[in-house]
């Protein structure tokens, strides 16, 4: 399997907040870079963070229109969207669709390295609209 072929595997198990698919999508060592450059080191640490994300952002898609790949680097570009959910409820003010780019690592079969990078302001805003304004 190629490395786009993993990587929309990944996206795949994304976009269904499938987190078993994704656990065994990832490498042991497995690094999330978010946009502020923060990193998660780890499978394990990172299961638990999608199973987080996926609570509080419901229908989480990422939508691809773009892909460039050179060797075991895949590059995305497109947009995320979400629903910002606090106690189970939602509204349509917390709801957010930004413009996106991903990258990805991929080592034997797995992604290595996801990367993600968004402009977080219109979802915290969303989120703050939740909150009733109190974020």
């Amino acid at each position: 399997m190629n490395a786009e072929e993993i990587v929309f595997r990944f996206v795949d198990a994304i976009n269904h907040a499938d987190v078993d698919h994704l656990a065994a999508l990832m490498t042991e060592n497995h690094v999330f870079v978010d946009s502020d450059g923060s990193k998660i080191n780890g499978r394990a640490a990172m299961v638990d963070n999608w199973s987080r994300y996926f609570s509080m952002m419901s229908n989480y898609r990422v939508n691809v229109q773009e892909t460039y790949s050179s060797g075991n680097i895949v590059v995305l570009v497109g947009t995320a969207s979400g629903t910002f959910t606090s106690n189970t409820l939602s509204h349509p003010a917390s709801s957010w669709a930004v413009p996106a780019a991903w990258r990805a690592v991929v080592d034997a079969d797995r992604v290595a390295v996801w990367q993600v990078f968004v402009n977080p302001e219109p979802i915290l805003a969303a989120m703050r609209n939740e909150a009733g304004g109190a974020t």
